[in-house]
């Protein structure tokens, strides 16, 4: 085994995760704050008016990214959960727990602005839709995560517990992404895809994954600090926490 890979090992420790989190954290938060702010300067002032949704349609900018982050965070914490249960990891665990509460944010999030954009194109708030109602289901996995992990006081036993929810809920991602498609939905199909050119300007697309890296480094920095957080709480009997309290 090389170097490199006993490396990475070492940092399957809380002990040594912790320091490394910490070095990232001002890094990420700093990044999160300019592609944000660079997002929203093309999305609201930059890219051009639509000509079938008018202004209302810059609600994307924010909207589109935010339902691309609930899906990938759950997907996150789905891996994190495999990992625990498959090497007994004490770190998976804290960092599905860091996950959920970023998660359920942007899954909240994705449900209100979809709200905000779906009165004046749909005239209702919210419609009983495929896309909508997957997406429902993801927020309320989240929150179910959450809760499930708070009514257990064992630590341990509560990571098991949200690692096997976490596998099992992992199943409406897909849902998710291709109810457009095996549906007859409101919901607009895929802007952006892997597999053919995207239907919209170029300066839009440009502020949309600007958004998007925003909001991925802002879930970055934040699980880091929540993560560091639970490593002190379930650490703080151990010697590597006592020596290094002021830190």
């Amino acid at each position: 085994m090389s170097n490199s890979v006993i490396n990475w090992f070492k940092y399957a420790s809380p002990a040594t995760f912790y320091p490394l989190a910490g070095r990232l954290v001002p890094w990420f938060s700093g990044l999160a704050v300019l592609l944000i702010a660079w997002g929203l300067w093309i999305g609201l002032f930059v890219a051009p008016t639509d000509a079938q949704q008018s202004e209302g349609y810059r609600i994307i900018f924010v909207h589109v990214p935010a339902s691309w982050l609930s899906m990938f965070i759950y997907c996150v914490m789905a891996f994190w959960s495999a990992l625990g249960l498959a090497f007994n990891t004490r770190l998976s665990g804290m960092l599905t727990a860091a996950l959920a509460p970023t998660g359920a944010l942007f899954a909240f999030l994705s449900l209100w602005t979809g709200a905000l954009w779906g009165k004046p194109m749909w005239g209702a708030w919210w419609v009983w839709d495929a896309r909508l109602t997957s997406q429902l289901i993801l927020f309320f996995l989240y929150l179910g995560f959450i809760a499930l992990q708070s009514a257990i006081d064992d630590p341990r036993r509560a990571d098991r517990a949200g690692a096997l929810l976490a596998l099992v809920g992992v199943v409406n991602i897909p849902i998710i992404y291709f109810s457009v498609q095996w549906w007859n939905t409101l919901h607009q199909g895929a802007s952006v895809s892997l597999t053919k050119a995207p239907s919209m300007a170029h300066i839009m697309l440009e502020g949309m994954l600007i958004m998007a890296l925003g909001f991925w480094s802002y879930a970055i920095a934040v699980v880091l600090t929540r993560v560091r957080c639970i490593i002190l709480e379930r650490e703080l009997t151990s010697e590597w926490v006592k020596r290094n309290a002021v830190d």
